[in-house]
């Protein structure tokens, strides 16, 4: 399962360099995860959304739903553990996207519990995302 996050990490940074140039007349959301986590972008209000390296919207509210996977380290399980992969779903609701802002959708774990917090411009926290749920990865 390592290898799989690795090879998608890989591609990830590989399809950076392919991103589309923002559109002014919308508002542009960076999705940041650390080395070890994997972070893709699903849905925008409750709607599909095909590109999994970013998100686009309109000016105004929306809902954002993003697919988490991490490890969660033996030193939170048990003595004997090996790292156990989770994959979460996150909801964020954010009510002010502006035109022409770059934000940034910022996410990691602590422990079993996902998190992920929205960034404006000036690296002001302006949302924080609720846990849709959990699996085993």
């Amino acid at each position: 399962m390592r290898a799989l996050i690795l090879a998608s990490g890989l591609l990830t940074l590989a399809g950076c360099a392919g991103l589309p140039d923002p559109d002014p007349n919308q508002a542009w959301v960076d999705l940041q995860v650390d080395q070890d986590n994997s972070l893709h972008a699903t849905e925008v209000d409750e709607r599909e959304w095909l590109d999994t390296r970013y998100f686009e919207v309109q000016p105004g509210s929306h809902e954002l739903t993003v697919r988490l996977q991490f490890p969660v380290e033996p030193t939170n399980i048990g003595p004997e553990a090996s790292p156990l992969w989770r994959n979460c779903e996150l909801n964020l609701t954010y009510k002010a996207f502006n035109a022409g802002q770059r934000y940034s959708l910022e996410a990691g774990s602590i422990g079993f519990r996902p998190w992920a917090k929205l960034y404006d411009e000036q690296r002001k926290v302006v949302g924080q995302a609720q846990p849709g749920g959990c699996q085993r990865a």
